[in-house]
């Protein structure tokens, strides 16, 4: 059976819909989603997409994976703890199980280093060809310097047309008003011609108040359906973007349309350049929700979301020099947690010690060291 994983259930869902379409079957035969509360496979399913925390409670009971002869690590680069477990997880695992094919996906992973941590080792390549005896230091830097291979899909992409219009303060000095910078883009753009619009913001009260915002305007085009998309919606709710439509469509949504699904239709894309992104503070020992600049690589991401059907305009609600100074790719979530949670979840899952565990990107307890003696205070009282 073929795994497939997914940071999002609204991403399981979709995938697993868009799969049973194109081999012409119905979920829950050939092609199952596994989420929480909600397991459509059975035992005639090939592949099973779920979550990926599915998938690392599945190695407590499972731990060789041997109902899977094919892993799917999509949306790599948003690098959750999960995702991050799991990629350490498979590390470990595939020298033991040399017939397992592993494939990691996404459109704006730093792949170099994805590869160089997933070296190709000949001495596990064939499952014919047992290994016996401890492996030498000079094979194993051998091993180590033989990265896993590199494969470029392109898919078909039109161009887009990028026009940055940073926000600016009001005429006698008030704060910003992004809300109504996002009415003023959406207006803009429906100006130009026909086409659904996708809003980038980073809450959901933006949302709400962007939603208020344009249906008390007058578009040009006429007045179009304004759908929200959050992760907390219900299942009825988010599959309204799916759903055929007439006339012109406005999709406010966070960061779960960035790369977790493709929303169909959309010509135009307003990119706010923000995102709720967790941050552990260890002067309050809180983890919390700041609202921050989202990487260059998650602006291209957006950015390519209008460009499926059509060439495309991606408006972008700040500067050009903003654009260039800000991170290349989203810093994994390990490096912005509290120690403690990571700790806890390794010994939770028997992942063994945090210092051996092969992470991708190790948390950085030597930057902050007041990470750490918060971890190892929180295990003390467990």
């Amino acid at each position: 059976m073929i795994g497939h994983t997914q940071p999002r259930r609204i991403a399981a869902r979709s995938i697993a819909s868009r799969l049973g379409e194109e081999l012409r079957t119905s979920v829950g035969q050939k092609v199952g989603f596994k989420i929480r509360f909600t397991d459509t496979t059975g035992p005639s399913t090939l592949v099973k997409v779920m979550t990926d925390g599915v998938l690392l409670a599945e190695s407590q009971h499972d731990r060789f994976f041997d109902q899977y002869d094919t892993i799917i690590i999509d949306e790599a680069h948003e690098r959750s703890l999960n995702i991050d477990f799991l990629l350490g997880y498979l590390h470990r695992l595939l020298p033991k199980r040399p017939d397992l094919k592993l494939i990691i996906t996404s459109a704006t992973i730093d792949a170099l280093r994805f590869a160089q941590h997933f070296h190709s080792s000949p001495l596990h390549s064939s499952p014919h060809a047992p290994r016996e005896g401890p492996i030498s230091r000079s094979e194993m830097a051998t091993i180590a310097a033989i990265p896993a291979p590199i494969i470029e899909v392109s898919g078909r992409a039109y161009p887009v047309d990028v026009i940055y219009r940073p926000l600016v303060r009001d005429e006698d000095g008030g704060d910003i008003d992004a809300i109504r910078g996002v009415a003023d883009a959406v207006a803009e753009l429906c100006s130009l011609g026909g086409g659904d619009v996708l809003v980038f913001l980073p809450t959901e009260r933006d949302i709400l108040e962007a939603s208020h915002k344009l249906r008390g305007r007058h578009l040009p085009g006429g007045q179009p359906e304004i759908v929200p998309l959050y992760a907390r919606l219900s299942t009825a709710e988010q599959n309204r973007v799916f759903q055929p439509h007439s006339g012109r469509r406005i999709v406010l949504a966070t960061n779960v349309a960035e790369s977790s699904l493709t929303v169909p239709g959309i010509r135009y894309v307003v990119d706010t350049g923000t995102a709720r992104i967790s941050r552990y503070s260890a002067k309050s020992k809180l983890q919390r929700l700041p609202i921050e600049a989202i990487s260059r690589a998650s602006a291209d991401q957006r950015k390519g979301r209008c460009g499926r059907v059509g060439p495309g305009i991606c408006i972008r609600l700040f500067s050009e020099d903003d654009f260039l100074v800000r991170e290349p790719f989203t810093s994994p979530e390990i490096q912005r947690t509290n120690l403690a949670a990571v700790i806890l979840q390794l010994l939770a899952f028997d992942l063994g010690s945090i210092d051996e565990f092969p992470f991708l990107d190790p948390p950085r307890a030597e930057v902050d060291p007041r990470r750490l003696q918060d971890a190892v205070r929180a295990r003390r009282r467990r």
